[in-house]
């Protein structure tokens, strides 16, 4: 019964054609996400922050991303294969040891920062 159902989400995410680069928690991501104004316009509007988690269940795969808005901290969780999000970009990857980064949440100013991998 789940492999029919693990066949059938990996047919579906064949179907969306994205193209989803490797990232991992510590990475800094860009995320150009749709917006729909008012009167049925759509616009992309980037959000960009480090990835603080990442969920990997398939087709409900998600990514929480924070950044730091005028002084204050920013969470947002994006869908990956979601048709909201039109591209996903790596700025900068991070070198952590961890796969959930929740302590950035009490930490900021330079103590905030990750250290870049060189590789």
């Amino acid at each position: 019964m789940t492999n029919l159902i693990k066949q059938l989400e990996n047919e579906q995410i064949a179907k969306l054609n994205k193209s989803i680069p490797e990232f991992k928690a510590g990475d800094t991501v860009k995320v150009m996400c749709k917006i729909i104004e008012d009167k049925g316009r759509e616009r992309l509007q980037a959000y960009e922050g480090v990835c603080i988690a990442r969920s990997n269940d398939g087709l409900n795969s998600t990514m929480t991303i924070r950044k730091i808005s005028f002084g204050e901290g920013v969470e947002r969780i994006f869908p990956i294969y979601s048709p909201n999000v039109a591209s996903i970009e790596v700025v900068r990857r991070g070198k952590v040891r961890r796969s959930k980064l929740y302590y950035l949440r009490n930490l900021f100013g330079k103590a905030a920062r990750i250290t870049e991998d060189k590789e």
